[in-house]
């Protein structure tokens, strides 16, 4: 199941009002961010759509998608197959209480280099 995808935009401002406006007739709303750097729209049941500048942080990629484990051990196993597969490290399995407080993921680059994270967490209901 796919937790968040992030696309890198070139306006950031400029695709955030976009976003607001045109995902609303759908029931999404924008859900929080940091200016200058991302905006989150909430699509419901804690999936994410996001919005990235890249000029704000050089690590982002032009696309990143987030796939959701049922435990941290699922996490391990996905980096160690990724890693297995020809993938690059971009952050080894561990927690990231400053996104969460149970907040546990991996980070890989993908053969293009795409930013590719597992993740589990505790959700909404």
């Amino acid at each position: 199941m796919i937790d968040h995808i992030t696309m890198s935009v070139k306006d950031l401002e400029h695709s955030k009002r976009f976003y607001q406006v045109a995902l609303k007739p759908l029931g999404f709303e924008l859900s929080f961010g940091e200016e200058g750097v991302f905006w989150a729209f909430d699509l419901g049941k804690g999936f994410l759509f996001e919005i990235a500048s890249t000029k704000s942080n050089d690590s982002i990629t032009s696309f990143h998608i987030a796939f959701r484990a049922k435990n941290k051990e699922q996490v391990d196993h996905f980096y160690h197959a990724a890693l297995a597969a020809g993938a690059t490290n971009n952050g080894e399995p561990g927690p990231r209480p400053d996104y969460s407080e149970n907040y546990y993921a991996c980070f890989v680059l993908d053969p293009d280099g795409h930013n590719i994270e597992a993740v589990w967490d505790t959700w909404p209901s």
